[in-house]
Formats: C-alpha cells, sequence, structure tokens
C-alpha cells in the first residue's frame, strides 16, 4: 500500500513539449494557454486550447476537493469524518470513496485508505519514526485499518468499522482533482488539454503541434534527490496516466535496512517488493492513480494480472529490479 499516499511534488512524469505554448492574454481569442501553481503540497501545470483564461476557475475547483478531501486541511468533509464531527459524506467524497472500494475489491485488499495508523508506526505519515514497531505495536494498529469494514450507506452516513478509523484518500484523490478540473474545461468548451497536478496526468485531444501529447517516464533513480533521467518517452491521446514508486521515499531502520514507503495493510509490514515503479494507464485519472498505488503493494504478475482483468482502456507497465537490471514488464506481455 502507498503509505504516505502523497508523493510530495517528485513526478515520476515529464510533461514533453515540443513547442513554445502562446501564453493567454486577456483577449478572448482562441489560443493555447497555461495554468500553473502550487496545491495540495505539490505543483499543477494544465495547457490547453481555449477562448478565455480558466485560472480562477482551475483554483476554485481544486479548492473544492481540498474543502472535501484533504486529510491535511482541518475544515475538510473527510478531516471532520476522521475527528467524528460528523458522519455525513458529500458529494466528493461518496465518489472517491465508492472507487476506493471498488480498487480495494480489485486489489484484494491491497489498496486500502484506512491505513493511516500503519503508515504511522513506521514513520512514513504524520509521526516521528522512533524504533521498529514490534508485533504487538503492529497489531494494535491493524486494527482500525480495514476498509471491508467501512461504508456509506443511501443517506450518505459513513459507517465506521472501528472508531479509531480514519480515511486517507491522498493515493486517489489528486487523480480526481485532475479529473475535475478536466471536467470544468470541457464544460468551457476545451477539447485539447492536458491536466497535470504531481504528476497525476490526463489527456485530451493533441498538443499544441497537432499530434499525440508525449510523456516521459523516469527512470526509477533510488535516491531521495529528485532527478528526471528519461526511461521511457510514450505518446498519448485521450487517456490518463498516473505513476507510483519506491525508490524517492524510503527509510533506513536502526538495524540498517532500508525499506520503501509502501506498506501492506494485510499484514501491517513494509513491503519488500522488485517492483521500483508502476505506471497505469486508465480512461480516467482517479483510476489510474489508486491502481498505480495498488500495483506497488501487489506481486508484479498480481498487479499485472488485475489489470488486465480491467479490460480495454486499462494498461501497466511495471519497472522491476532483477539481477540483471532493470527490467519492464507490462500487461502487453500477458
Amino acid at each position: 500500500m502507498h503509505t504516505r499516499y502523497i508523493r510530495h511534488a517528485t513526478h515520476a512524469l515529464t510533461i514533453v513539449l515540443a513547442s513554445v505554448i502562446v501564453l493567454a492574454s486577456c483577449t478572448h481569442q482562441r489560443q493555447w494557454r497555461q495554468a500553473q501553481g502550487a496545491a495540495w503540497g505539490t505543483s499543477y501545470h494544465i495547457t490547453y486550447f481555449g477562448d478565455q483564461a480558466l485560472d480562477d476557475s482551475v483554483v476554485a475547483v481544486m479548492r473544492n476537493v481540498e474543502l472535501s478531501l484533504s486529510p491535511f486541511e482541518p475544515a475538510s468533509n473527510i478531516s471532520r469524518i476522521n475527528r467524528g464531527e460528523t458522519d455525513v459524506a458529500d458529494s466528493n467524497v461518496q465518489r472517491v470513496f465508492a472507487r476506493a472500494m471498488d480498487i480495494w475489491k480489485y486489489s484484494g485488499g491491497c489498496f486500502d485508505p484506512t491505513i493511516a495508523p500503519l503508515v504511522n508506526l513506521w514513520g512514513f505519515g504524520t509521526k516521528d519514526f522512533e524504533e521498529i514497531p514490534d508485533t504487538t505495536a503492529v497489531a494494535e494498529a491493524l486494527r482500525s485499518v480495514g476498509m471491508s469494514k467501512c461504508r456509506i450507506d443511501a443517506q450518505g452516513h459513513v459507517i465506521k468499522g472501528h472508531k479509531e478509523t480514519t480515511f486517507d484518500f491522498s493515493a486517489i484523490t489528486k487523480g480526481y482533482g485532475v479529473d475535475c478540473v478536466a471536467r470544468m474545461l470541457e464544460r468551457n468548451g476545451v477539447s485539447d488539454y492536458i491536466v497535470e497536478i504531481g504528476g497525476e496526468i490526463l489527456f485530451r485531444g493533441h498538443n499544441p503541434r497537432g499530434i499525440d501529447w508525449q510523456v516521459q517516464i523516469d527512470e526509477p533513480v533510488a535516491d531521495s534527490v529528485v532527478t528526471h533521467r528519461r526511461y521511457n518517452i510514450i505518446p498519448l491521446k485521450n487517456a490518463a496516466m498516473a505513476t507510483s514508486g519506491n525508490y524517492r521515499n524510503f527509510r533506513t531502520l536502526p538495524d540498517g535496512r532500508r525499506v520503501g514507503h509502501t506498506i501492506s495493510p494485510l499484514t501491517g509490514y513494509p513491503l519488500m517488493s522488485t517492483t521500483l515503479s508502476a505506471t497505469v494507464i486508465a480512461p480516467d485519472c482517479m483510476s489510474a492513480d489508486a491502481l498505480a498505488t495498488a500495483c506497488m503493494a501487489m506481486d508484479a504478475d498480481k498487479a499485472l494480472a488485475m489489470i488486465h482483468s480491467l479490460g480495454k482502456g486499462y494498461s501497466a507497465m511495471l519497472i522491476v529490479d532483477t539481477p540483471q537490471g532493470l527490467q519492464t514488464v507490462s500487461t502487453h506481455d500477458k
């Protein structure tokens, strides 16, 4: 499971634009425009062909998502649910909860937004790491973990499986936010665009050169220093893409072992996997975001089988560390 969920601002994807973008003016001439900035502890970059600047609308959409789903915003709906101040989920929370439950089922429980107690226990969350947790501490944290114990009823009330259960949908929220911004662009007549938030991307139409959008996938360099060394470049059109990886967010334990931030919600312990990164292509970014995280919490074969089972519009590429070096495996190999 992707423990921190928010993958900081260190993108595993780099947008490759091979032309100069004409920045928007205050006119209503149809042209290529850009909106960019910082939000949710990361950055966003949006390029679109439209007849008006939509920067304010982008900010408004992202703020709306934040006020629903950010566990780092005290006033958000999910924060209030976590504190027990309300049990009523707004429409954003209900949509994300439903899709998260789908991915939980597809992954056999490996994707689980209730994993925060284990994230904190291993030092990748809001609490400082002190020592390697013993089996008792892990078992105690596991008591409040489990999407299978939770649901939202027909009236929109959240039913928790344990009173201390908390939800952190950060591993799906960025993708959902991308989808929300994309829908706003389309409501305003935009059909050619790219929306990227923190490395999660949705593409529609063509780029400024009139061809498919080009995306760079980074080589998974195991270093805390952010580098963007090209591993592959692929063209995409009318699809979403997300990448998750263990190689930039890791911790060295007191006994010298280095563990990645992917914690299993089934065992409570960090996963020791040879998969360094997982890139998923899906029809919507919310699904791509969550599925990429799920792939990192599963054996490579099971992850590829999961994506393959979803059918048309879904594919995945995993970069795996082997004795012979980095190797790429994908759903196209099945």
